[in-house]
């Protein structure tokens, strides 16, 4: 299909150049490339996370009460309801377990990640590299351009090696660096939580691998600390504040709190509860009426050590949260909101001054791609322009005039440098920043070549241009053949899959069969192979060239370009060129390189 895909926009190429060639002496087509470029949807908040934890037998003792876990299932329940990506990669000095970027669409697809964190099992020996690279590449190869990747890593940052692999620290190292240059290069923070149960915990490179990628690095030893490290962690990767909630101690009755819900462009309010023991909570909202937890609009997420309480599009105004504790024990509690909202600024027509030069600046929020349309949100927000010499390296911040609907200034060129601008608007529980502008003072915009004359022709009459009407036609004609032969294998590559597939594993030594593993196929788009539905085990590796394809009526076409043969009913099948299955259907496939056979079921 890529070899299709990519043939097709080479023929689309030549055919525009062509296109274009013969279309200069016509009409332009300029408006076709406005009209596309128009088209492309806006970013989103969404995220693409890649959970990294370390499970080797070490962590034991430095993760003995398993916070570790706490904190990826706090992580998940903190996401959004809807659209968030995650995956998890377990590692010792190998993947240990794997599973690929799943979207959260349901309740059920936050549970079924989090099942997959309480079957994680131990292993021997550490190698950190082997962990960030997994994660790496897992984002390169399944992040959504229009969401924000990123890493969380807990571990207790030592490595064991196995002495009979060979493998040094200087070769892990190296393997590291490179893992977090091609993450820094794609734009992709690595958080770090330091387990330290046992007191042996090595901070320095966990710091260092969020500090050379512009993120944070915590530690703890107690999963009482969860909540503020996930919050921050929440906070600094989508441009929120945390709002402080004030701490009470449990007395056996309930005790009210304020939950202000400061706009109506809050999507979701998450207040996480932290205790000893389980607390009772009971909300009001604004009009003063009882909401049930959990309900339609609040989603209640518990674990032995939190309860997650998520608001969904909540009411603007005050809120009540009534929260009843065990007596002396403390309660911490937890604010973070998740808005829909951008920052963009006015669009800068030149793109080059001289020293003295001024340009005015303007800027404004956006809600789903729209400038806001009320001037609520702005009452109690402030901007300044961030203003960065880049020939000096020096920064200024310039503070911006608030109008009531949007942010502006003015910004006067100093020197004869280049500069980089963008603008911060903020408010108590979040801010933005706009799309970094980069204008040159090193030279005068808007010079024009002087007016040449006019030379005076004589129309004289021609025949009527039939010829290159005609070239026109046919050469508009091949041009949208190609268009809708490219549009096609664009809709090919980025159709859905319905269902799910039924994985056992039997082994050929023992004939002990594994139980059944349902892996979900509505995350997928175009293809898969069952190496990613195997969690990316290395030992099956070879499974990476069996690959599955959408089919018509909700049916999946399988492909075979491993060695290994096809089975189903009991006989081998060509599957080279594609076998079909439908909702029931069975195959096994007996790998080549270890004694496992692996039995798949396809079910809708």
């Amino acid at each position: 299909m890529q070899h299709c895909y990519r043939q097709s926009i080479r023929i689309l190429t030549v055919l525009m150049a062509f296109w274009l060639l013969i279309g200069s002496v016509g009409t332009p087509i300029y408006g076709v490339a406005a009209a596309a470029k128009g088209s492309q949807a806006q970013q989103t908040s969404f995220i693409d996370a890649v959970l990294v934890v370390d499970v080797s037998n070490s962590m034991k003792t430095s993760d003995a009460n398993k916070v570790g876990n706490e904190a990826m299932k706090m992580f998940i329940d903190m996401l959004s309801a809807q659209g968030d990506k995650v995956g998890i990669v377990a590692y010792t000095d190998k993947v240990q377990r794997e599973k690929a970027l799943l979207k959260i669409q349901s309740p059920a697809d936050k549970q079924d990640l989090k099942d997959f964190i309480d079957g994680l099992d131990r292993g021997p020996y550490t190698d950190i590299a082997v962990g960030v690279r997994e994660a790496v590449k897992v984002l390169q190869n399944g992040s959504d351009p229009g969401h924000e990747p990123m890493i969380v890593l807990l571990a207790d940052g030592n490595n064991d090696f196995n002495k009979s692999s060979g493998r040094t620290q200087s070769e892990s190292d190296k393997e590291l660096g490179e893992a977090v240059a091609e993450a820094k290069a794609a734009g992709i923070p690595i958080y770090t939580i330091g387990l330290n149960a046992d007191g042996k915990l090595n901070k320095a490179p966990l710091e260092d691998l969020a500090k050379q990628t512009d993120a944070k690095s915590f530690s703890t030893s107690s999963a009482k600390d969860l909540p503020q490290i996930l919050s921050e962690i929440f906070a600094s990767h989508l441009k929120l504040k945390i709002v402080p909630i004030q701490s009470m101690t449990g007395n056996g009755n309930f005790q009210e709190v304020t939950v202000n819900v400061p706009n109506a462009n809050v999507l979701e309010a998450n207040i996480s509860i932290m205790s000893a023991n389980p607390v009772t909570a009971e909300l009001v909202n604004p009009s003063g009426d009882k909401v049930a937890i959990p309900s339609d609009k609040v989603i209640l997420s518990k674990s032995k050590s939190y309860s997650l309480i998520k608001l969904l599009t909540p009411a603007e105004g005050d809120w009540k949260l009534r929260v009843k504790g065990a007596a002396k024990d403390k309660i911490d509690i937890n604010l973070v909101f998740n808005y829909d909202l951008e920052l963009e600024m006015d669009p800068i027509a030149a793109k080059s001054y001289k020293p003295g030069d001024d340009v005015k600046i303007g800027a404004y929020l956006t809600s789903n791609g729209q400038k806001l349309p009320n001037d609520e949100l702005y009452k109690n927000m402030s901007a300044v322009l961030i203003a960065t010499d880049i020939d000096s390296g020096k920064t200024e911040e310039i503070k911006l005039n608030n109008t009531g609907d949007k942010f502006e200034g003015t910004f006067s060129f100093s020197e004869a440098h280049e500069y980089e601008l963008k603008v911060r608007a903020e408010e108590k529980s979040f801010y933005r920043e706009s799309a970094p502008v980069t204008l040159s003072a090193k030279g005068k915009a808007g010079a024009t070549a002087p007016a040449q004359p006019t030379p005076i022709t004589v129309e004289e009459e021609k025949p009527f241009p039939w010829l290159i009407v005609v070239i026109s036609a046919i050469g508009l004609a091949v041009v949208a053949a190609a268009v809708y032969f490219v549009a096609s294998a664009l809709k090919k590559a980025n159709r859905g899959f319905v269902g799910q597939i039924v994985i056992e594993i039997r082994d050929e030594n023992t004939n002990e069969k594994s139980f059944p593993q349902y892996k979900k196929l509505t995350s997928f788009k175009g293809k898969f192979n069952l190496h990613q539905l195997l969690q990316l085990a290395p030992e099956l590796k070879e499974t990476e060239k069996i690959v599955f394809t959408p089919a018509k009526g909700d049916r999946i076409m399988l492909r075979n370009g491993s060695a290994a043969s096809i089975e189903k009913s009991g006989r081998a099948v060509d599957a080279s060129a594609g076998l079909e299955l439908k909702s029931g259907d069975r195959v096994t496939l007996p790998l080549q390189h270890i004694d496992k056979t692996i039995f798949i079921e396809y079910l809708v």
